[in-house]
């Protein structure tokens, strides 16, 4: 009668995915932005939608599945996380809001996906075939994994979070405008509706005190002493360089030069931005995403946002044309061949083959 002792019992836990991992993800978020990740400044945000619109934008060849939606969600999902993963299925590709993978020799080879539903997530599995995984940031320790720019910059994020929280309290409590202004003496209950007058009232007078009180305090009306104002310095504390510094440096975390979200910014500081952010930050992600494609999706696909953004000098490219036409023309007319020409341009990395890309 007590052989039910002896019975297994068996526990299942979570696998990671699924509606707890929401939970927790959501958990962590919260925490995260609360303690420095810095997701919820404009600053981020600003340069999340540069990433989205840049990639949203973007030229596709060879391959209809990345719409500009999904090339905006992916940019996002990059943006935030360091990586992003998509399931290849016959109507397109589907956003996978959490997942977790097996590997060998570092080499992802199946995952187990959580998809996002309106009515409830699902849960999927899928070989490394059908996945596409993008990853940003990676480190050798964890090459199947994606660091976001916040996470490497994190000292950075934690500074621009803690200065705009910090000013964000002194606006909302500090009492701002505020006065100590003495008044002539009165009655005990004159003195107490005068006090309640002002009382909540920011930005007006906040407290009220005797002629005899503010003369032992050095405020003698007298005197031509000025009432004592109760609104914070900020300026002693740094807190316009803090704040500037902090912004700049996130602004480079994400590729995006500080110059750009500056207001005295011109057009060719604007356009500079613009091709740095794309030469250097936005295209590589590119071909990264376009090298994944390819394998998983067995064409040749090519991904470009430099043409798109303009990431480039218009009036310099017009002057090199001009010269380029004019050299051939002058090679034309000196009866020199192709080959030849070919030959010339090569030297200077505008032929055939030159390999200077």
């Amino acid at each position: 009668m007590f052989g039910w002792f002896k019975r297994k019992q068996v526990e299942t836990r979570s696998s990671g995915s699924g509606y707890t991992s929401e939970i927790m993800a959501a958990r962590q978020s919260y925490i995260s932005s609360a303690s420095g990740i810095g997701e919820l400044t404009a600053t981020v945000q600003s340069c999340v939608s540069l990433w989205e619109g840049g990639f949203a934008l973007a030229d596709v060849q060879g391959t209809d599945l990345l719409t500009r939606h999904t090339m905006a969600l992916l940019a996002r999902s990059v943006a935030l996380r360091g990586e992003a993963v998509f399931l290849i299925t016959g109507d397109g590709l589907v956003p996978c809001s959490d997942w977790d993978l097996s590997t060998r020799n570092g080499i992802p080879r199946a995952y187990r996906l959580s998809i996002s539903e309106a009515g409830g997530g699902r849960r999927e599995t899928a070989l490394a075939g059908e996945v596409l995984h993008i990853r940003t940031g990676a480190d050798t320790v964890a090459p199947w994994t994606g660091q976001a720019p916040l996470r490497r910059a994190a000292l950075s994020a934690n500074l621009l979070d803690e200065v705009e929280t910090a000013l964000r309290d002194v606006y909302r409590d500090s009492p701002l405008g505020s006065l100590i202004v003495p008044m002539p003496e009165g009655s005990s209950d004159d003195m107490a509706t005068m006090r309640a007058a002002f009382r909540g009232r920011r930005g007006s007078t906040l407290v009220v005190e005797g002629v005899a009180q503010a003369t032992a305090a050095g405020m003698n009306p007298q005197l031509n002493k000025s009432p004592d104002h109760l609104s914070p310095d900020l300026s002693k504390s740094m807190t316009k360089e803090t704040l500037g510094a902090a912004q700049d440096a996130l602004c480079g975390a994400f590729g995006v030069l500080p110059g750009l979200f500056n207001r005295a910014t011109t057009g060719p500081m604007v356009r500079e931005a613009q091709r740095h952010l794309a030469g250097w930050t936005l295209q590589p992600i590119a071909m990264l995403l376009a090298e994944e494609a390819t394998e998983k999706l067995g064409a040749e696909i090519m991904i470009d946002t430099l043409r798109p953004l303009q990431a480039f000098d218009a009036g310099g490219r017009a002057r090199a044309l001009s010269t380029i036409v004019q050299a051939l023309a002058t090679a034309k007319a000196a009866g020199i061949d192709a080959g030849e020409v070919n030959t010339a341009l090569t030297l200077v990395n505008w032929g055939e083959s030159d390999k200077a890309a």
